[in-house]
């Protein structure tokens, strides 16, 4: 039980609730009314493989700098609670149990999901040549929404009730979802980035936005990717045709992101964690939430 403890912690299990909302919301309108649980069973395994697979590359890839920060020296690897043998056989476990889960689903999402982990394999050395790998990062939690999507539909074709209606030629919901998670990820990343802005100046061959602009402009800039990811959100619930309870979750959603940014300020990052994991982790637990009711009303 201690080893899973560490496993758990080491490649941040917990950090699973970002995403996986997101997938469940797309997955929720790609179904409408005839949602199949074995699909949902299928996503989840991707969801949980994919997160691991890639939470463990990422500490094998960060190893030398998290030895040397004092942030990070305590994780899993540097701190020797776990090897790197370990690490990589969490690797494969999790790579394995995406590509099943996909192979479980249908020929699209087994043929993209190769590429699902290549984004997220090639994020952990993004730090290394640019300071926008916030975005790979929010790109990366973007495929969970696109996926789900995918895992029902099998293509990006008009789903009557939604693009239909719009005459758009194809189903923008899970880009909407996708271009949402994207920013709502960069905006937080670079948040949690500024902690370690002395460590990067440091270190010629890591690369952040924080580094690259100083962290009141690196603030300002995650404001703006929060504020287009509410406008965002809500285009979407417009396009959905979402009602009441949508936007009510919205206005929470918006007092989340906006909570963030009033507690941490350049010349005080003591409560970056508290944004980064409480802030964030009730987002897209609060907007399914939103969308769960919204549609139940609508029965």
């Amino acid at each position: 039980m201690k080893r899973l403890l560490v496993v758990a912690e080491s490649i941040k299990f917990s950090h699973t609730v970002f995403a996986l909302p997101f997938a469940i919301i797309a997955f929720l309108l790609a179904s409408g009314r005839s949602a199949d649980p074995r699909v949902l069973a299928a996503v989840l395994v991707c969801m949980v493989g994919a997160r691991t697979a890639a939470m463990a590359f990422n500490r094998l890839a960060d190893e030398e700098f998290d030895a040397r920060n004092p942030r990070t020296k305590g994780r899993a690897l540097p701190a020797g609670l776990l090897s790197r043998r370990f690490m990589w056989g969490m690797v494969l476990v999790g790579s394995s149990a995406l590509v099943a889960g996909a192979a479980a689903l249908n020929r699209t999402c087994l043929l993209l999901s190769p590429i699902a982990l290549a984004a997220v394999f090639v994020y952990s050395y993004s730090k290394r040549w640019t300071a926008l790998s916030h975005f790979l990062l929010g790109f990366c939690l973007a495929i969970a929404p696109c996926g789900a999507h995918l895992a029902v539909r099998a293509d990006l074709s008009p789903m009557p009730q939604y693009a239909g209606r719009l005459g758009l030629p194809f189903e923008a919901l899970p880009i909407l979802l996708g271009g949402a998670v994207v920013l709502w990820t960069a905006g937080f990343d670079i948040i949690y980035a500024c902690q370690d802005y002395e460590f990067d100046v440091g270190e010629p061959r890591l690369r952040s936005i924080p580094k690259a602009v100083g962290i009141p402009s690196a603030l300002a800039i995650s404001s703006l990717l929060h504020v287009l990811c509410a406008a965002i959100l809500a285009v979407l619930g417009l396009y959905a045709g979402f009602g009441a309870f949508y936007f009510a979750g919205w206005g929470l959603v918006c007092g989340l992101l906006a909570y963030q940014h009033i507690i941490v300020k350049a010349d005080d990052l003591s409560r970056a964690n508290e944004a980064f994991f409480a802030a964030n982790g009730l987002v897209s637990i609060v907007l399914l939430a939103a969308v769960v009711a919204d549609r139940a009303a609508s029965l």
